[in-house]
Protein backbone atom coordinates (compact mmCIF):
# COMPACT_ATOMS: atom_id res chain seq x y z
CA UNK A 1 0.00 0.00 0.00
CA UNK A 2 1.33 3.45 -0.90
CA UNK A 3 1.71 6.05 1.84
CA UNK A 4 -0.84 8.24 0.01
CA UNK A 5 -3.37 5.39 0.07
CA UNK A 6 -2.64 4.83 3.76
CA UNK A 7 -3.45 8.48 4.43
CA UNK A 8 -6.70 8.33 2.46
CA UNK A 9 -7.65 5.18 4.37
CA UNK A 10 -6.83 6.85 7.71
CA UNK A 11 -9.10 9.80 6.89
CA UNK A 12 -11.88 7.39 5.89
CA UNK A 13 -11.41 5.20 8.98
CA UNK A 14 -11.54 8.31 11.20
CA UNK A 15 -15.07 9.04 10.02
CA UNK A 16 -14.18 12.67 9.35
CA UNK A 17 -16.58 14.72 7.24
CA UNK A 18 -13.62 15.82 5.14
CA UNK A 19 -9.99 16.79 5.38
CA UNK A 20 -7.22 18.37 3.36
CA UNK A 21 -3.47 18.15 3.86
CA UNK A 22 -0.17 19.32 2.46
CA UNK A 23 3.51 18.52 2.88
CA UNK A 24 6.01 21.22 1.93
CA UNK A 25 9.75 21.73 1.77
CA UNK A 26 11.56 25.05 1.67
CA UNK A 27 11.62 24.79 -2.13
CA UNK A 28 8.00 23.90 -2.80
CA UNK A 29 5.06 21.57 -2.33
CA UNK A 30 5.72 17.84 -2.06
CA UNK A 31 2.16 16.60 -1.47
CA UNK A 32 -1.37 18.01 -1.61
CA UNK A 33 -4.58 16.08 -1.07
CA UNK A 34 -8.21 16.38 -0.01
CA UNK A 35 -10.88 13.85 0.91
CA UNK A 36 -14.54 13.77 1.84
CA UNK A 37 -16.91 16.69 2.12
CA UNK A 38 -16.71 20.29 3.22
CA UNK A 39 -20.41 20.18 4.10
CA UNK A 40 -22.23 16.88 4.60
CA UNK A 41 -25.63 18.59 4.27
CA UNK A 42 -24.90 19.68 0.68
CA UNK A 43 -22.32 17.09 -0.37
CA UNK A 44 -19.83 19.83 -1.27
CA UNK A 45 -16.43 18.15 -1.71
CA UNK A 46 -13.40 19.17 0.31
CA UNK A 47 -10.55 20.62 -1.77
CA UNK A 48 -7.03 21.82 -0.87
CA UNK A 49 -8.27 25.36 -1.55
CA UNK A 50 -11.46 25.02 0.55
CA UNK A 51 -11.66 27.78 3.17
CA UNK A 52 -11.81 26.32 6.69
CA UNK A 53 -11.73 27.80 10.16
CA UNK A 54 -8.18 27.29 11.41
CA UNK A 55 -9.00 28.40 14.99
CA UNK A 56 -5.87 28.34 17.18
CA UNK A 57 -3.59 27.92 14.18
CA UNK A 58 -4.26 31.69 14.05
CA UNK A 59 -1.93 32.07 17.04
CA UNK A 60 1.31 31.44 15.13
CA UNK A 61 0.42 34.08 12.53
CA UNK A 62 -0.42 36.69 15.16
CA UNK A 63 2.76 35.83 17.09
CA UNK A 64 4.69 36.48 13.88
CA UNK A 65 2.97 39.87 13.54
CA UNK A 66 4.01 40.76 17.08
CA UNK A 67 7.61 39.84 16.30
CA UNK A 68 7.56 42.11 13.26
CA UNK A 69 6.54 44.97 15.53
CA UNK A 70 9.21 44.04 18.08
CA UNK A 71 11.79 44.30 15.30
CA UNK A 72 10.32 47.65 14.27
CA UNK A 73 10.60 48.95 17.85
CA UNK A 74 6.84 49.38 18.23
CA UNK A 75 6.54 46.57 20.81
CA UNK A 76 8.96 45.20 23.39
CA UNK A 77 9.14 41.61 24.57
CA UNK A 78 10.00 42.29 28.19
CA UNK A 79 8.50 45.66 29.07
CA UNK A 80 5.16 45.74 30.93
CA UNK A 81 2.44 45.15 28.34
CA UNK A 82 0.13 47.33 30.43
CA UNK A 83 1.80 50.38 28.89
CA UNK A 84 0.03 49.54 25.61
CA UNK A 85 -2.87 47.44 26.96
CA UNK A 86 -4.16 49.24 30.08
CA UNK A 87 -6.55 46.38 30.90
CA UNK A 88 -3.50 44.24 31.74
CA UNK A 89 -1.65 46.93 33.70
CA UNK A 90 -2.74 45.96 37.21
CA UNK A 91 -3.26 42.23 36.91
CA UNK A 92 -4.91 40.37 39.78
CA UNK A 93 -4.46 36.70 40.69
CA UNK A 94 -7.52 34.72 41.76
CA UNK A 95 -6.91 32.76 44.97
CA UNK A 96 -10.37 31.19 45.29
CA UNK A 97 -13.96 32.03 46.19
CA UNK A 98 -15.24 33.30 49.54
CA UNK A 99 -18.19 31.80 51.42
CA UNK A 100 -20.58 33.84 49.28
CA UNK A 101 -19.03 32.64 46.02
CA UNK A 102 -17.25 35.90 45.30
CA UNK A 103 -13.80 35.63 43.64
CA UNK A 104 -10.91 36.47 45.94
CA UNK A 105 -8.08 38.38 44.29
CA UNK A 106 -4.59 39.64 45.09
CA UNK A 107 -2.17 41.77 43.06
CA UNK A 108 0.16 39.85 40.74
CA UNK A 109 3.78 39.77 41.90
CA UNK A 110 5.12 41.09 38.58
CA UNK A 111 3.74 42.79 35.44
CA UNK A 112 2.64 40.85 32.39
CA UNK A 113 4.95 41.16 29.38
CA UNK A 114 4.54 40.36 25.70
CA UNK A 115 6.90 37.43 26.22
CA UNK A 116 4.54 36.05 28.87
CA UNK A 117 1.62 36.37 26.46
CA UNK A 118 3.46 34.73 23.57
CA UNK A 119 4.58 31.81 25.75
CA UNK A 120 1.26 31.24 27.60
CA UNK A 121 2.91 31.94 30.93
CA UNK A 122 0.95 35.11 31.74
CA UNK A 123 -1.57 33.26 33.94
CA UNK A 124 -4.54 33.58 31.57
CA UNK A 125 -6.69 30.60 30.66
CA UNK A 126 -9.70 29.38 28.69
CA UNK A 127 -13.09 28.68 30.30
CA UNK A 128 -13.31 25.40 28.39
CA UNK A 129 -9.83 24.25 29.49
CA UNK A 130 -9.32 25.21 33.14
CA UNK A 131 -12.05 24.64 35.76
CA UNK A 132 -10.71 27.66 37.68
CA UNK A 133 -11.58 30.00 34.79
CA UNK A 134 -15.01 28.40 34.38
CA UNK A 135 -15.52 28.81 38.12
CA UNK A 136 -14.68 32.52 37.87
CA UNK A 137 -17.12 33.16 35.05
CA UNK A 138 -19.72 31.07 36.87
CA UNK A 139 -19.38 33.51 39.80
CA UNK A 140 -19.45 36.78 37.84
CA UNK A 141 -21.60 35.73 34.86
CA UNK A 142 -20.71 33.99 31.61
CA UNK A 143 -19.69 36.56 28.99
CA UNK A 144 -21.02 36.67 25.46
CA UNK A 145 -18.77 34.58 23.17
CA UNK A 146 -16.51 36.82 21.11
CA UNK A 147 -16.89 39.76 23.49
CA UNK A 148 -14.00 41.61 25.09
CA UNK A 149 -15.40 40.41 28.41
CA UNK A 150 -14.76 36.80 27.33
CA UNK A 151 -10.99 37.36 27.48
CA UNK A 152 -11.04 39.61 30.58
CA UNK A 153 -10.31 37.58 33.70
CA UNK A 154 -8.00 37.41 36.70
CA UNK A 155 -4.82 35.40 36.44
CA UNK A 156 -4.57 31.82 37.69
CA UNK A 157 -0.97 32.36 38.86
CA UNK A 158 1.76 34.99 38.83
CA UNK A 159 3.21 35.71 35.37
CA UNK A 160 6.10 33.41 34.51
CA UNK A 161 5.29 30.77 37.12
CA UNK A 162 3.54 28.14 34.94
CA UNK A 163 2.45 27.28 31.41
CA UNK A 164 -1.31 27.21 30.85
CA UNK A 165 -3.09 27.51 27.52
CA UNK A 166 -5.47 30.43 27.24
CA UNK A 167 -6.57 33.74 25.75
CA UNK A 168 -3.10 35.31 25.83
CA UNK A 169 -2.77 35.50 22.04
CA UNK A 170 -6.07 37.37 21.81
CA UNK A 171 -4.33 40.06 23.86
CA UNK A 172 -1.30 39.81 21.56
CA UNK A 173 -3.64 40.64 18.68
CA UNK A 174 -4.94 43.67 20.56
CA UNK A 175 -1.33 44.74 21.21
CA UNK A 176 -0.64 44.49 17.47
CA UNK A 177 -3.62 46.78 16.85
CA UNK A 178 -2.51 49.27 19.51
CA UNK A 179 1.08 49.37 18.26
CA UNK A 180 0.25 49.55 14.55
CA UNK A 181 -2.87 51.72 14.57
CA UNK A 182 -4.54 49.17 12.26
CA UNK A 183 -7.14 46.50 12.79
CA UNK A 184 -5.56 43.10 13.27
CA UNK A 185 -6.96 41.83 9.99
CA UNK A 186 -5.69 44.81 8.05
CA UNK A 187 -2.23 44.51 9.62
CA UNK A 188 -1.97 40.78 8.90
CA UNK A 189 -3.14 41.25 5.34
CA UNK A 190 -0.66 44.03 4.58
CA UNK A 191 2.38 42.60 6.34
CA UNK A 192 1.98 38.81 6.18
CA UNK A 193 -0.83 37.52 3.96
CA UNK A 194 -0.26 39.67 0.87
CA UNK A 195 3.55 39.23 0.82
CA UNK A 196 3.16 35.45 1.28
CA UNK A 197 0.35 35.11 -1.25
CA UNK A 198 -2.13 33.91 1.38
CA UNK A 199 -5.05 35.26 -0.60
CA UNK A 200 -7.83 33.32 1.13
CA UNK A 201 -6.83 33.92 4.76
CA UNK A 202 -8.97 36.42 6.67
CA UNK A 203 -11.32 37.07 9.58
CA UNK A 204 -14.79 36.17 8.29
CA UNK A 205 -17.63 37.29 10.60
CA UNK A 206 -20.15 35.24 8.58
CA UNK A 207 -19.92 32.04 6.60
CA UNK A 208 -19.26 32.57 2.92
CA UNK A 209 -20.29 30.39 0.01
CA UNK A 210 -17.92 27.46 -0.41
CA UNK A 211 -16.55 27.52 3.15
CA UNK A 212 -16.34 24.23 4.99
CA UNK A 213 -18.80 23.75 7.82
CA UNK A 214 -17.87 22.55 11.29
CA UNK A 215 -19.45 19.18 12.07
CA UNK A 216 -20.38 17.23 15.17
CA UNK A 217 -21.55 13.65 15.61
CA UNK A 218 -25.11 13.24 16.89
CA UNK A 219 -26.17 10.60 19.42
CA UNK A 220 -26.41 8.05 16.62
CA UNK A 221 -22.91 8.88 15.40
CA UNK A 222 -24.07 10.70 12.28
CA UNK A 223 -22.21 13.81 11.15
CA UNK A 224 -24.24 17.01 11.41
CA UNK A 225 -23.12 20.45 10.18
CA UNK A 226 -23.27 23.15 12.87
CA UNK A 227 -23.29 26.97 12.70
CA UNK A 228 -20.12 27.33 14.82
CA UNK A 229 -18.08 30.32 13.63
CA UNK A 230 -15.13 31.88 15.46
CA UNK A 231 -14.56 34.71 12.98
CA UNK A 232 -16.99 37.26 14.39
CA UNK A 233 -17.43 39.11 17.70
CA UNK A 234 -16.51 42.45 19.22
CA UNK A 235 -12.86 42.12 18.20
CA UNK A 236 -10.81 40.16 15.70
CA UNK A 237 -9.58 37.17 17.67
CA UNK A 238 -5.82 36.76 17.48
CA UNK A 239 -6.25 33.53 19.38
CA UNK A 240 -8.53 31.76 16.96
CA UNK A 241 -10.55 33.86 14.53
CA UNK A 242 -8.96 33.26 11.14
CA UNK A 243 -10.17 31.07 8.33
CA UNK A 244 -7.71 29.89 5.71
CA UNK A 245 -6.85 27.02 3.37
CA UNK A 246 -4.28 24.26 3.40
CA UNK A 247 -2.50 25.96 0.48
CA UNK A 248 -2.37 29.31 2.25
CA UNK A 249 -1.17 27.91 5.56
CA UNK A 250 1.47 25.85 3.80
CA UNK A 251 2.98 29.09 2.50
CA UNK A 252 3.39 30.29 6.08
CA UNK A 253 5.05 26.97 6.99
CA UNK A 254 7.46 27.33 4.06
CA UNK A 255 8.35 30.85 5.14
CA UNK A 256 9.33 29.56 8.60
CA UNK A 257 11.40 26.77 7.03
CA UNK A 258 13.18 29.41 4.94
CA UNK A 259 14.06 31.57 7.96
CA UNK A 260 11.45 34.30 7.44
CA UNK A 261 11.49 34.71 3.63
CA UNK A 262 9.42 33.37 0.75
CA UNK A 263 9.51 34.22 -2.95
CA UNK A 264 11.88 37.09 -2.37
CA UNK A 265 9.68 38.69 0.30
CA UNK A 266 11.30 38.89 3.71
CA UNK A 267 8.54 38.76 6.32
CA UNK A 268 10.77 38.83 9.39
CA UNK A 269 14.48 38.40 10.08
CA UNK A 270 16.20 35.04 10.47
CA UNK A 271 17.04 36.11 14.02
CA UNK A 272 13.35 36.60 14.81
CA UNK A 273 12.46 33.15 13.44
CA UNK A 274 15.30 31.67 15.51
CA UNK A 275 13.95 33.41 18.62
CA UNK A 276 10.41 32.19 17.96
CA UNK A 277 11.78 28.66 17.52
CA UNK A 278 13.79 28.60 20.77
CA UNK A 279 12.37 27.23 24.02
CA UNK A 280 11.48 30.31 26.08
CA UNK A 281 10.11 28.77 29.27
CA UNK A 282 13.12 27.09 30.88
CA UNK A 283 12.22 24.06 32.99
CA UNK A 284 8.47 24.60 32.73
CA UNK A 285 6.59 22.00 30.71
CA UNK A 286 4.23 23.15 27.96
CA UNK A 287 1.63 21.42 25.85
CA UNK A 288 -0.79 19.71 28.23
CA UNK A 289 -4.35 20.98 27.89
CA UNK A 290 -6.92 19.81 30.41
CA UNK A 291 -10.62 20.15 29.80
CA UNK A 292 -13.46 21.79 31.68
CA UNK A 293 -15.81 21.14 28.73
CA UNK A 294 -14.93 17.84 27.01
CA UNK A 295 -17.81 18.24 24.56
CA UNK A 296 -15.80 21.12 23.08
CA UNK A 297 -12.20 19.97 23.64
CA UNK A 298 -10.87 16.67 24.96
CA UNK A 299 -7.78 16.67 27.21
CA UNK A 300 -4.77 16.96 24.93
CA UNK A 301 -1.05 16.26 25.17
CA UNK A 302 0.88 15.75 21.93
CA UNK A 303 3.95 14.23 23.58
CA UNK A 304 3.06 12.92 27.04
CA UNK A 305 6.45 11.20 27.23
CA UNK A 306 8.48 14.35 26.48
CA UNK A 307 9.22 17.50 28.51
CA UNK A 308 7.93 19.75 25.75
CA UNK A 309 8.83 23.43 25.64
CA UNK A 310 7.32 26.54 24.07
CA UNK A 311 8.79 29.20 21.83
CA UNK A 312 7.16 32.49 20.85
CA UNK A 313 4.06 30.90 19.37
CA UNK A 314 4.95 27.21 18.99
CA UNK A 315 5.12 23.94 20.93
CA UNK A 316 8.64 22.47 20.75
CA UNK A 317 9.47 18.77 21.12
CA UNK A 318 12.95 18.31 22.64
CA UNK A 319 13.35 14.72 21.40
CA UNK A 320 12.92 13.21 17.93
CA UNK A 321 9.82 11.19 17.04
CA UNK A 322 10.40 7.69 15.67
CA UNK A 323 9.73 7.79 11.93
CA UNK A 324 8.71 11.43 12.18
CA UNK A 325 9.80 14.93 13.14
CA UNK A 326 13.22 15.90 14.43
CA UNK A 327 14.02 17.28 17.86
CA UNK A 328 13.35 21.01 17.97
CA UNK A 329 10.38 20.90 15.62
CA UNK A 330 7.54 23.41 15.99
CA UNK A 331 3.84 22.61 16.13
CA UNK A 332 0.36 23.40 17.31
CA UNK A 333 -3.29 22.86 16.37
CA UNK A 334 -6.80 24.27 15.89
CA UNK A 335 -9.87 23.30 17.91
CA UNK A 336 -11.72 21.82 14.92
CA UNK A 337 -9.10 19.04 14.63
CA UNK A 338 -6.52 20.79 12.48
CA UNK A 339 -2.81 20.25 13.13
CA UNK A 340 0.59 21.27 11.74
CA UNK A 341 4.30 20.78 12.34
CA UNK A 342 7.45 22.51 11.10
CA UNK A 343 10.77 20.64 11.11
CA UNK A 344 13.63 23.06 10.37
CA UNK A 345 16.29 20.36 10.83
CA UNK A 346 14.81 18.07 8.16
CA UNK A 347 13.51 20.94 6.03
CA UNK A 348 9.93 19.66 5.92
CA UNK A 349 6.55 20.76 7.27
CA UNK A 350 2.97 19.61 7.04
CA UNK A 351 -0.57 20.76 7.72
CA UNK A 352 -3.76 18.73 8.20
CA UNK A 353 -7.11 20.55 8.28
CA UNK A 354 -10.48 19.10 9.21
CA UNK A 355 -13.66 20.65 10.59
CA UNK A 356 -14.88 18.38 13.36
CA UNK A 357 -15.78 19.10 16.98
CA UNK A 358 -14.81 18.25 19.69
CA UNK A 359 -11.05 18.75 19.58
CA UNK A 360 -8.67 15.86 20.14
CA UNK A 361 -10.58 13.38 17.99
CA UNK A 362 -8.55 10.12 18.00
CA UNK A 363 -9.24 9.42 14.32
CA UNK A 364 -8.13 12.89 13.22
CA UNK A 365 -4.97 12.60 15.30
CA UNK A 366 -4.26 9.19 13.77
CA UNK A 367 -4.69 10.58 10.24
CA UNK A 368 -2.37 13.49 11.04
CA UNK A 369 0.15 10.95 12.32
CA UNK A 370 -0.03 9.09 9.02
CA UNK A 371 0.62 12.38 7.17
CA UNK A 372 3.73 12.94 9.27
CA UNK A 373 4.98 9.40 8.72
CA UNK A 374 4.33 9.83 5.01
CA UNK A 375 6.51 12.98 4.91
CA UNK A 376 9.53 11.23 6.35
CA UNK A 377 9.03 7.99 4.41
CA UNK A 378 9.09 10.08 1.22
CA UNK A 379 12.25 11.81 2.40
CA UNK A 380 13.98 8.51 3.12
CA UNK A 381 12.96 7.12 -0.27
CA UNK A 382 14.17 10.26 -2.04
CA UNK A 383 17.59 9.97 -0.39
CA UNK A 384 18.15 6.37 -1.54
Amino acid sequence: MSTETALANAVHDAGLPGACAMIVESGGVRFSGAWGMADVSTGTPMRPHTVCQIASMTKALVSLAAMQLVEAGALTLDGPIGSILPELADAQVMTGLDADGKPQLRPASRPITLRHLLTHTAGLGYFFVQPQVLQYFGAVGMPVPGSRASITMPLMFDPGERWEYGVATDWVGLAVEAASGMTLGAYLDAHIFAPLGMTKTAFRPQFEDGMARVHRRDDAGHLVATPMNLGGGEFQSGGGGLSSTAHDYARFLQMVLRGGELNGNRIVSEAAIAEMSRNQIGDLRAGYMGSAMPDLAQPFDTFPDQHTGWGLGFLINPEPVAGGRSAGSLAWAGIFNSYYWIDPAAGVAGVFISQLSPFGDPGALAAFGVLEQMAYADQRNASK
